[in-house]
């Protein structure tokens, strides 16, 4: 004889709610570290805002970098404006498909930014481009 038992019979399942909190951490995981392996060449500075700017490949690039008070610098190195030639004529010797990215402040001076811009053609380096941010 087969006698029934008072509780209910329990039947496994899955819980989902847990498993999206930790599938949303695993994400933002990975999120935050794919960013931090994003290399920044050029030095902090107020870039200026520009509403048709577009997405540019950083690949095999340099920047030279325009601050505020007038200073150059060459991937987070310090050079006056005859160094900077000499080095970009070094590097356009040793990779033909230059890149060169101008990120220069927004208070900088129009001039120097100009300046280095011609001097980075005079050397026959064609992929040049300014950096911005989004407005």
């Amino acid at each position: 004889m087969h006698i029934p038992s008072l509780r209910p019979k329990k039947h496994a399942r899955i819980e989902i709610v847990p498993l999206i909190d930790i599938m949303f951490f695993l994400l933002a995981t990975f999120v935050m570290v794919s960013l931090s392996m994003v290399k920044n060449r050029g030095i902090p500075v107020i870039l200026p805002a520009a509403s048709t700017g577009s997405a540019q490949e950083h690949k095999d690039h340099v920047t030279v970098s325009v601050t505020e008070s007038g200073q150059l610098y060459l991937d987070k190195r310090e050079l006056s404006q005859e160094q900077l030639v000499a080095e970009l004529r070094k590097l356009k010797e040793q990779n033909a498909e230059l890149r060169v990215f101008i990120n220069g402040d927004e208070n900088a001076r129009l001039g120097l930014a100009i300046a280095v811009l011609d001097e980075t053609r005079k050397l026959g380096i064609t992929k040049v481009a300014f950096e911005t941010r989004a407005r």
